[in-house]
């Protein structure tokens, strides 16, 4: 039933595997598990899954047994024999292997780029085209000048900071609670697809970002939590290139701009699949606040976005087509055409 899903999330994974591992031979250097919030990469999302599964049934449990202790296992193993079924248990496992794998090699071939493609950039390029599309100013200070330097620079800095607990958790979301099977593999294929085609990006065009390259741009701005992250990326690139840190990763690249990529998927994932328009409407918001909080801090050009924008669309594509989504009135809709053994196929 998800044959094309299996295949392109095993695919991309498993092309990301090669690729870093490949680029871990020949140019010596160890491939490394990245730090996040919760840990490294492999405790963090079973712990996320874990902590999502918990979740499901505590709560549940919790009220529908009105706290009597007697009833409780009882509704537990209701839930995990209608819920947690042979298909949703596979799902959870290939796209959290799937996705931990693309994301480790993404990060590690992200490291790898100075060692690969040298120190040549398209940063010049990339801001005379800003300049160009601004009509010779910079889109920062236009940006600066609209919002202020003050207390909108500390909320631009928490959406666009909320971005790191963000990956995991719809991830989390999508594989446990997606109310029909395929939008959890719509999903992760996805997610998987954007992460590859990100850093296939980052190899097309290596920039550093306008943040790093004109930094004089930026000066006025407050500290907060995006300047004291450009800082440590800062500090975390010389250690790699200059100063052969090992087990740390390099995290500097321009283009495109991933924010925006997994921003916009998500939005299009609870827009096609969520039927709560509050949901839609704080989502929407949350892409187009990312897209500003990108260019108003440095960390992008307006090309970055712009190619985030298709990498996103191209990747929310593909994967629906590989889990077996219908897109409807010229795509601004879809519906699922294969089903699991509980959930009915539904064409609204």
């Amino acid at each position: 039933m998800y044959r094309p899903a299996y295949a392109l999330l095993v695919g991309v994974a498993a092309t990301m595997g090669v690729l870093a591992v490949t680029a871990a031979l020949v140019l010596d250097r160890p491939l490394v598990d990245p730090e996040g919030f919760l840990g490294p990469s492999w405790l963090r999302l079973p712990l996320l899954v874990f902590g999502a599964f918990l979740l499901d049934l505590l709560p549940r449990t919790l009220y529908a047994s009105k706290m009597k202790p007697a009833l409780m296992p009882d509704i537990v193993r209701e839930r995990i024999r209608t819920h947690w079924d042979r298909e949703r248990i596979v799902l959870v496992v290939l796209g959290l292997v799937c996705f931990y794998i693309t994301y480790v090699c993404y990060r590690n071939l992200k490291s790898f780029l100075p060692f690969i493609m040298g120190e040549d950039k398209y940063d010049r390029e990339l801001h005379l085209v800003d300049r160009a599309l601004m009509f010779g100013h910079e889109p920062a200070t236009i940006l600066h000048t609209i919002f202020g330097t003050g207390i909108s620079a500390h909320f631009l800095s928490t959406i666009y900071l909320w971005f790191l607990p963000l990956v995991p958790l719809a991830l989390a979301a999508w594989l446990v609670w997606s109310r029909n099977i395929t939008f959890g593999y719509w999903f992760a294929t996805s997610q998987c697809l954007a992460w590859s085609l990100g850093t296939a990006s980052y190899y097309a065009l290596p920039t550093l970002g306008p943040g790093f390259q004109y930094s004089y741009l930026y000066v006025d701005l407050p500290a907060t939590g995006s300047s004291a992250l450009m800082e440590s990326l800062f500090y975390g690139r010389k250690g790699v290139i200059r100063d052969g840190a090992e087990g740390a990763v390099q995290s500097v690249a321009g283009f495109a701009s991933l924010h925006v990529a997994i921003t916009l998927l998500v939005a299009l994932m609870v827009q096609y699949t969520l039927r709560n328009r509050v949901l839609h409407i704080i989502f929407w918001a949350n892409f187009a606040i990312t897209v500003v909080a990108t260019l108003y801090f440095g960390w992008h050009y307006i090309a970055d976005d712009l190619a985030g924008v298709v990498i996103a669309l191209f990747a929310f594509w593909l994967g629906g087509l590989a889990s077996g989504q219908k897109f409807d009135r010229r795509g601004l809709a879809s519906h699922p055409t294969s089903t699991t053994s509980q959930v009915p196929v539904d064409v609204e």
